[in-house]
């Protein structure tokens, strides 16, 4: 039994005081009315209406329970109009979760912009290395890093762009242990290893202008999994590392780090925005995935154009010097968005 259709019936009936006009407000016929009242009855085991030949007439359980109804209903109907308008009005708790270094210099930038155009949008961002079961979890959306295509699943993805990762070090090691100018000059320098998922820990495939060379790593004394930490690791000039340029955009244009082999990166790291399903979007989920297609794409392809004006440097090999005179970076250069794309408005 369809009980809320059932109620619906029997409140027209009451306020109509008729089958018949019952019927015709809810574009039905009088045979349906009638047994829609009675499934009503025979379910409640109590009669509510009195009918007559020439009238209806709610019996006393009849105007209690009409009352329920009417609470009941407009209660739905308000459920209903809120479901509504979570399509159509961004509003509410948006979950985003992304990885720690692209969350840092894309997606809370892309936030602040998000939510000065949807103020009624409450964001919970979580950052990890990790790759979240965005179901389990109960996020609406996370923005992933991915060396390959994502494989088929049940998410929905949109490719937001591509980031480099690119050799760099501190002018001042440089200084010390000279510029590399071939790959196997890497050999000679102290190289720093950059754990993370998406790349082998143990070498380093670089791609240049003669095609794709592998180097194999020597023992590093310096192991790290966090993008931001290995970019604090190369201001303090311990040695040559890779870092997405994401990581080291203000760094380079500041100088504090400088590109190594400039002809040469690593394989590019997807930018992915994923989310669970197409179907009856809530608003605010919709409107961010469109938003970041944007914002991200945008900020990319500016970053991108900024880091090409960039390239390194030769250094020439000088005998140390001492080390409180040669703290010349920021180790917070790296974590400061530039992107000329944050100062755009989008919605």
């Amino acid at each position: 039994m369809d009980t809320i259709r059932n109620m619906k019936a029997f409140v027209a009936v009451a306020e109509t005081s008729s089958f018949t006009k019952a019927a015709h407000q809810l574009s039905t016929t009088l045979p349906v009315i009638s047994r829609w009242i009675s499934e009503l009855e025979g379910h409640l085991r109590t009669r509510l209406l009195n009918r007559t030949t020439r009238r209806v007439a709610l019996t006393e359980a009849g105007q209690r329970y009409l009352e329920r109804c009417r609470e009941i209903l407009a209660s739905v109907a308000a459920a209903e109009a809120e479901a509504s308008d979570a399509r159509a009005i961004p509003a509410g708790t948006l979950r985003i979760h992304a990885m720690s270094s692209i969350g840092q210099n894309y997606v809370i930038p892309a936030i602040a912009a998000y939510q000065a155009c949807y103020p009624e949008v409450t964001v919970d961002l979580t950052l990890t290395q990790g790759v979240p079961d965005l179901l389990e979890e109960g996020y609406d959306v996370a923005i992933r890093l991915s060396r390959d295509a994502l494989p088929d699943s049940n998410l929905v993805s949109h490719h937001l762009g591509a980031i480099r990762t690119v050799l760099c070090a501190a002018p001042r090691y440089l200084e010390v242990h000279g510029t590399p100018r071939t790959v196997k000059d890497l050999a000679r320098h102290s190289c720093l290893q950059l754990a993370l998922p998406m790349f082998a820990s143990d070498r380093w495939l670089l791609i240049g202008p003669d095609g794709e060379r592998e180097f194999q790593l020597p023992a590093s004394r310096f192991k790290v999994n966090m993008p931001d930490a290995m970019a604090v690791a190369l201001h303090e000039g311990m040695g040559i590392g890779t870092l997405p340029t994401l990581a080291i955009r203000s760094a380079l244009r500041a100088g504090s780090l400088v590109r190594v082999l400039p002809d040469y990166h690593l394989q590019e790291l997807n930018v992915y925005a994923v989310y669970a399903s197409r179907q009856y979007l809530d608003a605010k989920i919709r409107t961010w995935v469109q938003f970041v297609r944007e914002w991200i794409t945008d900020a990319i392809r500016a970053d991108d154009i900024g880091i090409a004006g960039t390239p390194g440097k030769d250094v020439e090999p000088r005998l140390p010097r001492n080390m409180a005179s040669v703290r010349d970076g920021s180790s917070a250069d790296f974590a400061r968005p530039v992107s000329t794309a944050s100062t755009r408005v989008l919605c």
